[in-house]
């Protein structure tokens, strides 16, 4: 499989993740990526870039549960040995602590792949294939 040419020029992914992990827009780095909790905003309230065009899915909730699930699993295996405390302090410590840190880490991981595809031109977000895919669905009609 040959590897086709993009006339697209290259786009910083380092800064464009950097920029979704702060809940802001890929192009611009000012306007806000969301809308709601996790509700991606069709456009960038401050410069125009069309955001509805990506397909995050179920990986933002993945790769949640792996980094999450990376942090708390060694310190309650370490508090474990450590201080041997009953089951249910267990459960009153770890139960809360984990939904918060998925809670809190949800948005920012979402916002970092959104702005991942952005900057790959992934999913419509390239203007090439955009004029494609309109072409496409006027002929289906």
């Amino acid at each position: 499989m040959a590897l086709e040419y993009s006339e697209n020029p290259p786009r910083n992914l380092s800064e464009a993740l950097w920029r979704g992990a702060r809940l802001h827009c890929p192009n611009c780095g000012i306007g806000s990526l969301f809308t709601k909790y996790l509700k991606v905003a069709d456009n960038c309230p401050r410069c125009g870039e069309e955001l509805h065009h990506h397909r995050a899915d179920d990986a933002p909730p993945y790769f949640t549960i792996l980094i999450v699930g990376h942090i708390i699993i060694p310190l309650v295996l370490s508090i474990e040995m450590l201080y041997r405390p009953p089951l249910w302090v267990h459960a009153a410590i770890w139960l809360p602590l984990t939904v918060i840190a998925a809670m809190a880490a949800l948005p920012v991981v979402k916002g970092a792949l959104v702005n991942f595809q952005w900057a790959l031109y992934m999913h419509g977000f390239d203007p090439n294939d955009r004029k494609d895919a309109v072409e496409n669905r006027v002929s289906d009609r």
